[in-house]
């Protein structure tokens, strides 16, 4: 609400006031309030759907015709996993969208400085906690624990999150996973710094089916691998919604058009598709 009154020069207030005008003409509610922020119902993803397009031609039409469509570049930090499975397929449908907005994707699971290095945005998995950041929920995918049949059948039965620390560790490049895992769960066992780390998902997997230690991967990189009876899954339990990805930049940097943009379509997309 504040990124749309500041893009059109109006309080808060009064984008409040214009959307509940709109509701009321359509007869629909189009967005609710959640934990996570506002967020858009089917209605009102329908109508951003219908309307965005057509409002980005009327736009670059205009910036064309006045000379005054200078291009704007995004560069948004993420990792190369969730960059080639999740984000690069659907930049064709911003693009479409925002004809003016180039997206520059840097694929590298390292730590990033938003306050130095030339980077506008970042997505990252955890439990949302940056200081001196703002960071917006997108969405929570199930990651499992997996081991391989031949290191679980030798090893002590996992009942608990917290047994799964008597058994070697593989982690992330950040060797951050598992704590998030562990902490989002409300457990307050310290995960040991030791063991292999990896930069993908995919790694984690290799590493996992050669009897390396446990790993805690998304599902989708597993599947292959359980269905094969290469790994089985070491626990079973709910996952925590906290521990997730996560839309991470500097206030200011949230307050530019061209990033509010793109925070509103990345937002909308990872509702429409956990929906």
């Amino acid at each position: 609400m504040t990124s749309a009154a500041e893009t059109l020069g109006v309080t808060p207030g009064a984008i409040t006031q214009r959307v509940q005008t709109l509701e009321a003409t359509v007869g629909r509610s189009l967005l609710v309030r959640t934990p996570q922020g506002v967020r858009l119902t089917r209605a009102g993803q329908s109508l951003f759907d219908r309307l965005t397009g057509p409002f980005a031609e009327i736009e670059g039409a205009y910036a064309e015709t006045t000379g005054r469509g200078r291009r704007q570049r995004i560069v948004l930090s993420t990792t190369p996993s969730f960059a080639a499975t999740w984000l690069v397929p659907r930049l064709g449908g911003f693009r479409a969208r925002h004809p003016a907005l180039d997206v520059t994707v840097e694929a590298d699971p390292r730590v990033i400085d938003l306050a130095s290095d030339p980077v506008d945005l970042a997505i990252r998995h955890g439990l949302g906690r940056y200081p001196g950041l703002e960071s917006r929920w997108l969405m929570a995918p199930a990651q499992i624990v997996v081991g391989s049949p031949a290191l679980l059948a030798a090893g002590p039965t996992i009942r608990r999150p917290e047994d799964c620390l008597r058994y070697p560790l593989l982690h992330d490049a950040g060797r951050q996973d598992w704590q998030f895992w562990l902490d989002a769960l409300g457990r307050r066992a310290r995960v040991p710094d030791a063991g292999p780390a990896y930069s993908d998902d995919t790694l984690l997997v290799r590493a996992a089916i050669d009897g390396q230690g446990l790993a805690l991967v998304a599902d989708t990189y597993a599947q292959d691998a359980l269905a094969a009876g290469m790994l089985v899954r070491a626990f079973h339990g709910s996952w925590p919604t906290r521990f997730a990805y996560y839309l991470v930049g500097r206030a200011a940097s949230f307050r530019r058009p061209a990033i509010a943009r793109f925070a509103a379509w990345i937002t909308a997309e990872a509702a429409r598709v956990a929906g």
